[in-house]
């Protein structure tokens, strides 16, 4: 009984290196042909071609590590993006603002938007977007606080260095990306693995392109403040009515009314006339032609229809009645 016992467990000793041996063989063919062509699919999710592999990893860009990931650049100093609104009350809006704009073009900056109008055409309001440098913004700031009477000021600084930093370097690290999957696209050479590549290159690039459009962003809006300067003129003060009008008052008034009356009777009679014409000359058409051609038509129809006159007959005497 212990005999086929130790039978029993030495041909499962055999049996197990057996099939052992079958799976180290097959795992090592699969080695063998997955080392001919490039990983495809870890270069999609950038990884880069696997150990062992018959391709060599793409070398790093500048600033990348040799892991594959990216230097940290250091950025000196600060990145502020620095805002203000004022409203100033001046004497003549116009040439505050032209002022306004000469001091800006002198300092280096420039005017962003501009808004003009003329309120209850006596007084002149406008609103100016100003595009200043960063080492100018305090200066250029009291200069136009100065330049009338301040109504109101607000002004914001946001620190953005961190944003700043972080879009660097996501910069550096898509930009590695991308060479090394153009480092797999030279060495490809089945045509699925180019298409699959392309697609990716291309994601990536997109991604690059947005990230340098935020950075072009940051750095104008860190570079440049914006400064937004609101103009007004004062109200003109209202006139005092005089309590008792003397006679030169009472002169005035007058010949003001007449001249008022006067002026509505002619817009009067200059809407009228075109109206009056037409109907003098129907008239003109209607006395002269008209009417005679009409009378005469009466006429001639009266003696064509009246009776014939009916001859006299001789008298008699007067005696020859009496018998």
């Amino acid at each position: 009984m212990r005999i086929r016992r130790h039978m029993f467990a030495a041909a499962l000793l055999t049996a197990s290196l057996a099939l052992a041996g079958c799976g180290a063989s097959g795992d090592s063919s699969g080695d063998a042909k997955s080392a001919a062509k490039p990983d495809v699919a870890e270069a999609a999710t950038g990884r880069g071609p696997a150990a062992g592999s018959g391709y060599a990893a793409a070398s790093p860009a500048p600033g990348a590590q040799r892991d594959g990931t990216a230097n940290k650049p250091v950025t000196a100093g600060t990145h502020v993006i620095r805002t203000a609104e004022l409203s100033v009350e001046v004497k003549d809006a116009t040439k505050a603002l032209a002022r306004i704009r000469t001091t800006v073009e002198t300092a280096g900056g420039h005017v962003a938007d501009e808004t003009t109008e003329r309120v209850d055409d006596t007084r002149v309001t406008s609103r100016i977007v100003l595009r200043v440098p960063q080492d100018r913004y305090a200066s250029l700031l009291t200069d136009l606080e100065g330049s009338g009477k301040l109504l109101s000021r607000k002004a914001d600084a946001k620190d953005v260095t961190d944003q700043v930093v972080d879009v660097e370097s996501r910069i550096a690290t898509q930009r590695a990306s991308v060479a090394r999957v153009r480092a797999l696209m030279d060495r490809a050479e089945k045509l699925a693995d180019v298409v699959t590549l392309e697609g990716e290159l291309s994601n990536r690039q997109s991604e690059l392109e947005s990230l340098l459009a935020q950075q072009a962003s940051l750095k104008d809006r860190t570079s440049m403040a914006t400064i937004t300067v609101s103009l007004s003129e004062p109200y003109d003060a209202e006139p005092v009515a005089e309590d008792d009008p003397g006679l030169l008052d009472a002169l005035k008034g007058g010949w003001e009314a007449l001249a008022a009356t006067v002026h509505w009777i002619g817009l009067v009679l200059g809407a009228v006339a075109p109206f009056a014409a037409v109907i003098a000359v129907l008239y003109a058409v209607w006395r002269w032609l008209v009417r005679p051609l009409r009378q005469r038509r009466r006429s001639g129809t009266a003696t064509a229809t009246a009776p014939a006159a009916t001859p006299d007959l001789p008298q008699q005497p007067e005696h020859a009645e009496r018998d």
